[in-house]
């Protein structure tokens, strides 16, 4: 199948399997360009995995992904697409500005970019401190820097807000929506429910399989539930009803 324009990632009948277990089972999904997803659920249920396979780091048994119009992990798209892990990537004896200028050089952002993300993950009083003398949290807050630098058409960003506090995750989802509103597209793991609010679509995964994709208003309104948290049990029970009944 061509992956139409509005569509940055295509992925039709993907399955992975790591040590015998299948972690992704016939995962079929859509996400649009310029579109903030949220890829839910609880730990274990192959967001990790899924995300991996968007950006090429995966070994997939069988189906496809595409990306930007290419099959995923393409050398093409290696400055097109930016990937957050919750393992920081980073140098630890270089400076907090010194790891975000070296990622912004390989893209040939200006320095005024470098600033900026340092900013925007709430690190500016750090910035000429080694990387190895900062918290766990402040050191993804670095790697999400040395991401958000680059402007990536895609970025995938691996439960990015572990380790923020509430005014930092504020601030974050604000930057996060105006790179939406700019033309890049955005895919944001998290297993806290309150964050699928700040998303334009959802792909509710449980069990390595694609659970539900919908907006936040259309699983509501499928659930009849008033908060998203709720909305998710409830499309839980209902699938293990249905798996019992068959």
């Amino acid at each position: 199948m061509s992956q139409p324009p509005g569509d940055a990632v295509v992925a039709e009948s993907l399955v992975v399997r790591r040590g015998g277990r299948t972690v992704l089972d016939n995962i079929d999904l859509r996400i649009r360009r310029g579109s903030i997803t949220g890829l839910l659920g609880p730990s274990g249920c192959g967001k990790t995995t899924l995300m991996r396979s968007i950006v090429g780091t995966q070994i997939v048994e069988s189906g496809t992904v595409t990306v930007l119009g290419l099959p995923a992990g393409s050398k093409a798209l290696r400055r097109r697409v930016g990937y957050v892990t919750q393992a920081p990537s980073i140098y630890l004896d270089l400076t907090v500005r010194d790891n975000v200028a070296y990622f912004a050089s390989l893209y040939g952002r200006p320095p005024s970019d470098i600033v900026a993300a340092i900013e925007t993950v709430g690190l500016s009083n750090h910035a000429t401190k080694a990387a190895g003398q900062l918290s766990g949290g402040q050191l993804s807050r670095v790697s999400l820097a040395s991401a958000l630098v680059g402007n990536p058409e895609l970025l995938v960003l691996d439960e990015p807000t572990v380790g923020l506090d509430p005014v930092l995750r504020a601030e974050l989802w604000t930057r996060l929506r105006e790179m939406a509103e700019a033309g890049t597209t955005l895919v944001v793991s998290s297993h806290v429910m309150d964050e699928a609010e700040q998303c334009g679509d959802l792909i509710l995964m449980r069990g390595g399989t694609v659970l539900a994709r919908s907006t936040p208003a259309e699983l509501l309104a499928r659930t009849r539930e008033t908060n998203l948290e709720h909305a998710f049990l409830t499309l839980i029970r209902s699938s293990d009803n249905e798996k019992r009944a068959s």
